[in-house]
């Protein structure tokens, strides 16, 4: 019987679970996936610890790669024997199989891997609706954008480069600082021993930035509003360090006109004919050579605690993934 990774109680990294599990034909509109490799990404670890809200016992997981072992009545676009990858959904991509919603499926191209694509379909397709969509950037933009060594980070920080965007990175160590520039961050700031809002403010001449991407939360707020231009958008997009408390929203007249949204993935590619184009142009940019994403990190499957010890230690660097 196949295994899985499941939850019975939110808490620490400990109430994971290695569970057989029932995996069934699928029905109408689903697939069957036999997963190579899953995603592991911070989201993972708010449904885990309680931050954000699930039905127990669950499933976790949103992101992963595999082979279709068998479909559903009305599913044309994916067969049995074709390499697949998704992120979004119901939870439960820490599974070695599983059957889910085939709307949910992107076929991988020729020449990227299993395991990249496993990186890729929930970072990467953030990285897109970020930059293509929630603020449209162009070559010449200069832009601020937290943990710029994370999974998410060193797509955004190649990503930029192709576009020919000015990023500025910030990072936790001198280590991660040189991993982030040779991934095409134009600047780096350590943000353990330099102030970022003093730095993004010397580096652009006291204008400050048109665009603040930020997935810390509660520590790196509200000194983000502080680096944008009057009339900016504050983009938050996750909370690694904490949610971000409530706000006055005055405090967005003060401190110029500025805008915020709290964009999500699930969003932005809820429609299949959105999620599908997102993916291309993504594909397109990584069979290009423009961007490069393998895991950094791997673990076993059955060792998705270890993951999440890792991830929430800040001991990891760019993609992780769990091998079945």
């Amino acid at each position: 019987m196949p295994h899985a990774i499941r939850f019975n109680a939110v808490g620490g990294p400990e109430v994971l679970r290695w569970e057989a599990v029932a995996v069934g034909d699928p029905g109408p509109g689903e697939a069957r996936v036999r997963h190579t490799a899953c995603g592991v990404n911070f989201i993972d670890t708010y449904h885990r610890s309680g931050l954000y809200k699930v039905a127990l016992p669950s499933g976790i997981g949103l992101e992963a790669a595999g082979t279709v072992e068998a479909v559903g009545a009305g599913v044309d676009w994916v067969k049995p024997g074709d390499r697949v990858a998704y992120s979004g959904g119901t939870l439960g991509a820490y599974s070695e199989a599983r059957v889910m919603p085939a709307d949910r499926l992107v076929k991988i191209p020729d020449g990227v891997s299993d395991r990249s694509a496993a990186t890729l379909m929930l970072k990467g397709l953030t990285v897109q609706y970020l930059f293509r969509q929630t603020h449209r950037l162009k070559a010449g933009d200069t832009i601020l954008f937290h943990a710029a060594a994370g999974g998410v980070g060193l797509v955004a920080c190649q990503w930029a480069r192709a576009l020919g965007v000015t990023m500025i990175g910030t990072v936790g160590s001198d280590a991660k600082a040189a991993l982030a520039k040779e991934h095409g961050c134009t600047h780096t700031i350590v943000y353990t021993r330099e102030n970022f809002v003093d730095r993004v403010k010397e580096i652009t001449g006291g204008k400050g930035v048109p665009v603040v991407y930020d997935s810390v939360g509660k520590d790196t707020f509200p000194a983000s509003l502080d680096c944008l231009q009057p009339r900016g958008l504050f983009v938050l997009y996750g909370s690694s360090s904490g949610p971000v408390p409530p706000v006055d929203l005055q405090v967005l007249a003060a401190k110029g006109s500025l805008y915020a949204t709290r964009p999500t993935l699930f969003t932005y590619a809820a429609k299949r004919e959105d999620l599908t184009a997102m993916a291309a142009e993504m594909f397109d940019l990584v069979k290009a050579g423009k961007i490069v994403s393998e895991p950094r990190q791997s673990f076993a499957l059955k060792d998705a605690a270890g993951a999440h010890i890792a991830l929430e230690s800040r001991a990891t660097t760019g993609a992780t993934v769990l091998l079945p």
